[in-house]
């Protein structure tokens, strides 16, 4: 397995992200296993769902005192996560969540993703980045990270995607993020990839389905371009939101003009949207998200 990198800045600082049935006592219960931990709060955010009657909460802390690391404080919190029936998560801010990038033959996305993870602006590592076509291996290679060409056909997806999954095993995966990547992924491997894969596409859908949404929207006239970053379910296309922007367009503009509007609207968001989740800020309720950023 692929050794985890890690940052050189606050090595000692963490990240606790919960969910559980809304009750009173949930802050001050979290805040005092961090004070009688040695601890302090960088950073708090919470949010109770009326409509689920479901508790979140993001917590950035640092730990003060010697000895206190992930392993104590994952044993030592367990006791009152179980009073509050809390499913939770403690994460080293210092870990840089190791990720997959897929893609086809549109490499915007793509590009804007390696040039920020270049210079520091996600905390993602970057294993590999995997494709069904071999047009981008030298922009990928130029950045020094290796790739994958798992070129897809009908009568080899499934050995494909299986080679997929064990590069996912093999680097310890936690995130993979569909940068245009053109293929539709198998029940299956959205089922064994559930919470942890990234798509992003035109928001159009599902008004302009199919082949050139961007001059059917010229077409019907469209004043707004957007783009929409969710989790891949096997329901195409209607995984939990996690971004989405928009841009104002005029109607002088030509077909062109508006797929190169979109591209700039596609790479925001899902660069947001990686940079949420590697930081530990989304967090799943039901078919949506409470997202912490």
């Amino acid at each position: 397995m692929r050794a985890m990198t890690t940052s050189p800045t606050a090595p000692r600082e963490y990240v606790l992200t919960l969910c559980c049935p809304d009750q009173r006592g949930i802050v001050h219960a979290v805040a005092s296993f961090l004070l009688v931990t040695g601890c302090t709060i960088v950073d708090s955010q919470q949010y109770g769902d009326r409509g689920t009657q479901l508790f979140f909460m993001r917590v950035h802390f640092a730990a003060q005192e010697e000895g206190v690391d992930l392993i104590s404080l994952n044993g030592g919190f367990a006791a009152t996560a179980a009073a509050f029936r809390m499913t939770w998560q403690i994460h080293a801010t210092a870990v840089r969540m190791p990720t997959l990038i897929l893609v086809s033959k549109f490499g915007h996305c793509l590009n804007d993703l390696l040039f920020r993870h270049s210079i520091g602006a996600l905390p993602i590592d970057l294993p590999a980045v995997v494709s069904n076509h071999a047009d981008f291996k030298p922009l990928v290679e130029s950045y020094g990270i290796p790739f994958v060409h798992l070129p897809i056909t009908k009568d080899n997806k499934a050995e494909q995607e299986a080679r997929l999954l064990r590069l996912v095993e093999e680097n310890g995966v936690e995130l993979v993020v569909l940068a245009r990547y053109m293929q539709v992924l198998s029940d299956q491997v959205c089922k064994n990839l559930e919470g942890k894969i990234i798509n992003i596409h035109h928001s159009f859908l599902p008004s302009f389905k199919g082949a050139k949404p961007y001059h059917q929207a010229h077409a019907r006239g469209v004043k707004l371009i957007g783009a929409t970053a969710h989790y891949v379910t096997a329901d195409l296309d209607e995984g939990p939101i996690i971004e989405q922007d928009v841009a104002r367009v005029g109607h002088g503009v030509t077909p062109d003009q508006l797929a190169t509007v979109g591209r700039d609207v596609e790479c925001q968001v899902l660069s947001r949207a990686v940079s949420w989740h590697s930081e530990h800020r989304v967090l799943l309720n039901g078919s949506r998200t409470v997202v912490f950023p």
